[in-house]
């Protein structure tokens, strides 16, 4: 295949999984944007009245990036994981298989989408965010970048997740024992630095940590870890799981009958 029909062919893929988005936006849109709101007025409003400043912001500007990011990687990750999956269920990642499509145009395709959503769902949020604070962007480049690379992460885990997946119930384990957990020990609600030992060193084992961190710092300026780190550990996180998703299309684990 030639240059432009893999651009003919990842943009079909795109394509796609946008209009999916789209067509089911009942599911996809409207149900995280109520659940963050309820979070700004739960915890924003009644409980950050009580908790006052931190590093020098209100509490709910504090918690305004932390929940963003908590809503565009989650998004990201059961964008792909539903999609890929239902791919394999309607055996038509087959046909993908077969055809002259590299395997890299698939897996760039399905991530794309996820990214897409999970930016939708992060604007939305922000703007909703916007009627309960006052935000100002200190770093338009990184907040850029560590959206998309967050995004990106978890995209390609919602990937390997799919592709191992054998029913509709395996899909939803990962984010409720894995990722679930991780959003709420990353820092999204406080800072890292008020916890003691052990626990401050256990959180810095923790992806999602660096995500929300090197988001807060583009928009509020504080960050809790080196923003150098925190960009290292998401392309870390990126070049390997990219590695391990097109291993795994290679081979055709799970994916082939």
């Amino acid at each position: 295949m030639s240059g432009s029909t893999h651009l003919v062919a990842l943009g079909t893929i795109v394509r796609r999984e946008i209009m999916r988005i789209m067509r089911i936006w009942t599911q996809t849109l409207i149900p995280p944007a109520i659940t963050m709101t309820l979070y700004f007025v739960i915890f924003g409003k009644l409980i950050g009245s009580r908790i006052g400043t931190m590093h020098g912001f209100t509490y709910m500007q504090y918690i305004v990036p932390g929940l963003v990011m908590m809503s565009i990687i989650t998004n990201s990750y059961g964008n792909i994981s539903s999609s890929f999956f239902g791919a394999k269920f309607g055996r038509f990642v087959e046909e993908m298989l077969v055809s002259p499509m590299p395997n890299w145009v698939i897996l760039l395709g399905y991530v794309t989408g996820a990214v897409a959503r999970g930016v939708i769902v992060g604007a939305l949020v922000l703007v909703i965010a916007l009627f309960f604070t006052d935000l100002h962007v200190a770093h338009p480049i990184v907040t850029f970048l560590s959206v998309v690379l967050g995004a990106s992460v978890f995209s390609l885990a919602g990937f390997v997740n799919a592709v191992f997946a054998k029913k509709f119930d395996d899909i939803a384990l990962v984010p409720t024992f894995v990722l679930t957990p991780l959003t709420y020990l990353g820092g999204v609600f406080y800072s890292v630095d008020l916890l003691g030992e052990p626990w401050h060193t256990i959180s810095l084992a923790n992806p999602i940590l660096y995500m929300v961190n090197a988001f807060r710092f583009g928009v509020l300026g504080v960050s809790d870890v080196p923003i150098v780190t925190a960009f290292v550990v998401m392309l870390v996180f990126v070049a390997g799981l990219t590695a391990v998703a097109l291993r795994l299309l290679t081979r055709g684990v799970g994916l082939r009958s």
